[in-house]
């Protein structure tokens, strides 16, 4: 929770307080830096853009990123907003509460996308402990796993209108972090 947390007021800094805002637009597991205390840097700003300013809600842009952690709709139209690092934080959240990584070519083929593998889980509760990290062997809050997996899912869902705003998810965040 201290990763994402962590992760989440990074791109809440780079959206929300940089003039002009910052996209990250490569928003992934290996550009997160920890130290030996969990404390966070984001690194490699080598693909960050100026985020759009004045009556603009999008920067046009030819499509980069890392495959699996692209948002759809900058994939497929090349505009980029600062909402397109909330659905790239959505996948790294997940990787974070599954232990999966993105693509991991050695699953069998239904679980080599953890995003594709993960959607229809999102519907049925029932299911939510299949997408807790086996490693931790059930020690963990079962209302935090299904709070985490919300979070998650509303990060990931389809329309790129409908993802939160990265504030929300920092509040959000805090929240499940509450003893």
């Amino acid at each position: 929770m201290k990763i994402a947390g962590g992760a989440t007021k990074g791109l809440e800094y780079l959206h929300d307080t940089a003039n002009p805002p910052v996209i990250y637009r490569d928003f992934k597991a290996s550009n997160i830096l920890l130290d030996e205390e969990f404390n966070l840097k984001l690194s490699d700003f080598g693909l960050a853009k100026l985020g759009p300013t004045g009556d603009k809600s999008y920067v046009s842009t030819r499509v980069m990123g890392t495959y699996g952690y692209c948002a759809p709709e900058y994939a497929l139209t090349g505009q980029l907003t600062t909402r397109s690092d909330i659905y790239s934080f959505g996948v790294v959240f997940l990787e974070i509460i599954t232990g999966w990584r993105v693509i991991d070519n050695a699953r069998q083929p239904s679980e080599q996308n953890l995003v594709t593998w993960a959607q229809p889980l999102f519907r049925d509760r029932r299911k939510f402990t299949l997408m807790a990290d086996p490693s931790l062997e059930g020690n963990y809050p079962i209302k935090g796993l299904y709070q985490a997996l919300a979070i998650a899912a509303m990060c990931l869902q389809e329309e790129a209108g409908t993802w939160p705003l990265i504030s929300d998810v920092v509040t959000a965040l805090e929240y499940l972090a509450m003893p």
